[in-house]
């Protein structure tokens, strides 16, 4: 959920898509993710960017598309895609709190060239919700590299349909209200034996 990706002038507009409708993605996050703090989860978040030298960016990815505004190019938010500019932080609605983790990423999955597996191991954990505005890339990437590693995951196809059913790739998001909210609250609190029965988890 990081600028270049939600606002004007990042590289989601740069590729063509209608970046308007993606506000509608950010209250149902929000909702999951102040659900998912309550309920004492682990939250961790991630970024893709590459370093300001670019020596991460391979020549394929920078080419791919043929953009008039490319990756590491300048733009209204600073660099595109580029680590430490503006547009490479997440928005302020969803931004990290003291305490939770970024993962810094070149690539579309959390896992590739990162340490998030490390991270995730060394907290004892097994399973994963993974949610994000790029469904069909990033957070699909993702949940493909993470089903290879041995974890459980929820991501595009059940999650988004609880939480943005009705969306095809990049669109915009409907929330589907109490009854998909249900069904969450069950799968979380199915997956973290410490609050069985959170009081937050059937609220949400």
């Amino acid at each position: 959920m990081q600028r270049d990706f939600l606002e004007p002038g990042g590289f989601g507009a740069a590729l063509g898509n209608d970046v308007s409708l993606l506000p509608k993605t950010i209250p149902p996050t929000r909702r999951l993710l102040e659900a998912a703090r309550k309920a004492g989860l682990t939250i961790t978040h991630t970024r893709e960017g590459h370093r300001p030298d670019l020596a991460d960016l391979p020549a394929a990815k920078k080419s791919r598309g043929r953009l008039a505004i490319g990756i590491g190019d300048p733009g209204p938010m600073g660099r595109i895609l580029v680590r430490g500019e503006p547009g490479h932080d997440i928005i302020p609605e969803l931004y990290p709190l003291p305490g939770e983790p970024v993962v810094d990423k070149p690539g579309k999955g959390a896992f590739h060239a990162t340490d998030f597996d490390t991270m995730l191991k060394n907290r004892g954990l097994s399973q994963l919700i993974a949610c994000g505005v790029t469904t069909e890339v990033c957070v699909n990437t993702t949940v493909r590299e993470a089903n290879d590693r041995g974890y459980e995951c929820m991501g595009r196809g059940g999650l988004r349909r609880l939480v943005f059913p009705g969306i095809s790739g990049d669109g915009p998001a409907h929330d589907q209200g109490a009854r998909g909210h249900l069904r969450l609250a069950r799968f979380i609190r199915s997956r973290n034996s410490s609050a069985p029965d959170n009081p937050y988890l059937r609220n949400i």
